[in-house]
């Protein structure tokens, strides 16, 4: 039986086509953590012929955004930050893993490494802010 968090992260990604193009894989959905997977196309690679800075932190945005939204109550990031370590070519499968740090009554901080097969390539830390709003009828 699927649980709740997995419902609600399937009705946010039947309506994130931004997620739906990077071809996320969602691997771990649970209250509070989510861990993501896509493969790096060309599409992806900045002038460098390297993955560019801004689909890494997609991935990582994505992971933020289900993982605190896996509560029930509609979250909504307020603040994000990502430091970059290592290069990612093409053809690579990079992970994020967003795990909880804190989860109050309006606001949750998340840490969310992402990783390619052989090492970490980012660190990526995201604030939400938890509305008033269900994502289910209680």
């Amino acid at each position: 039986m699927e649980s709740e968090a997995s419902r609600i992260v399937s009705m946010m990604y039947d309506h994130d086509w931004f997620s739906q193009w990077l071809g996320i894989e969602r691997l771990v959905v649970e209250n509070g953590r989510c861990t993501l997977r896509m493969k790096v196309r060309k599409e992806m690679l900045n002038g460098f012929g390297i993955l560019h800075g801004g689909i890494a932190f997609s991935l990582a945005d994505s992971a933020l955004a289900f993982a605190s939204n896996s509560h029930g109550r509609k979250s909504v990031s307020i603040e994000a930050s990502m430091s970059y370590i290592s290069q990612v070519k093409e053809g690579e499968i990079i992970t994020a893993f967003a795990s909880e740090i804190s989860l109050g009554n309006k606001i949750g901080i998340y840490h969310i490494p992402v990783r390619s097969e052989s090492a970490d390539i980012a660190f990526f830390k995201g604030i939400v802010y938890r509305t008033g709003k269900e994502w289910m009828e209680k």
